[in-house]
């Protein structure tokens, strides 16, 4: 095997493990029994942001998250080493014997999810878009001034003046009205290793999930904070539209960290996605 892994045994719930990919490790954590699910985190953060969700769901189902190439503890990723996140992920499935899972991601996770159904299908028993990315769908002005302005910093500062400039994107502008959110936030941030934004990103380019959405197969849950920016309202909106099936939740009094800003609205929706999709396939 190409993989390796670092501890073979099957996990005590809350534990992590190293799963070795070529030019990388993927630092994981299983809980609970049932029907898997794996949950992807944001972009610059890490699987801590699904700690609302973690216990609830694990007291019903597989519950899988990691930190992906590139973020908090999985650490740096080789640049001279492609790859894509949607192989990480099934080499993940792989290694921890899981035949299908719903795929439940946010926002840069959300994007991961996409590519993952499109590339392995038949690994797939929902998907749950929660304020996904879906390249294609222009960002709205404000938001879009903020990145180049990130960009602008890491230039100017590294990657230490990026953290910065990320954490003050309108992104995070209701998940910073709350001091515990900000600080969880900040946290995250903190130990993300900046290499995207340094051009040292070897990431592998297949067909953008917009040009595919109408071929996405299975239970789909698309679900957006109520005050997200315009940009991702719109792109949860046409994910709505054109994924079969799907459907569409706003939730209320939430902006982008839906899952953190109103958990147990989400947990209510992911409890009954996930129990639904892993019964009708």
């Amino acid at each position: 095997m190409t993989d390796m892994i670092t501890n073979q045994a099957r996990l005590a719930d809350g534990a992590t493990a190293v799963l070795e990919r070529p030019g990388a490790r993927l630092v994981y954590e299983v809980a609970g029994d049932g029907p898997a699910v794996v949950l992807i985190h944001g972009f610059g953060l890490d699987m801590r942001m699904w700690d609302p969700q973690a216990g609830p769901l694990a007291a019903r189902f597989r519950v899988v998250r990691y930190d992906c190439r590139g973020f908090g503890a999985s650490g740096p990723l080789d640049p001279a080493v492609p790859y894509s996140h949607a192989g990480d992920l099934v080499a993940l499935l792989d290694h921890l014997d899981i035949g299908g899972a719903v795929l439940a991601g946010l926002s840069f996770g959300g994007r991961v999810a996409l590519q993952a159904a499109l590339a392995a299908p038949d690994r797939v028993r929902g998907l749950a878009l929660l304020d996904a990315v879906l390249d294609g769908v222009p960002w709205d002005p404000e938001s879009a001034r903020a990145l180049d302005e990130v960009a602008r910093r890491v230039q100017a500062g590294g990657v230490l003046a990026g953290r910065e400039a990320w954490l003050a994107h309108p992104l995070f502008a209701a998940a910073r009205e709350r001091p515990d959110l900000a600080a969880a936030l900040a946290s995250m941030v903190a130990g993300y290793p900046g290499q995207h934004w340094l051009g040292q990103d070897p990431h592998r380019q297949a067909r953008q999930p917009i040009d595919m959405l109408e071929g996405i197969a299975g239970p789909a849950l698309v679900a957006v904070g109520q005050r997200d920016v315009p940009g991702f309202r719109e792109m949860s909106a046409v994910l709505a539209r054109r994924i079969p099936g799907a459907a569409y939740h706003v939730v209320a009094d939430a902006g982008h960290m839906v899952n953190m800003e109103q958990p147990a609205a989400i947990n209510d929706l992911l409890t009954s996605f996930v129990q639904e999709a892993s019964w009708t396939r």
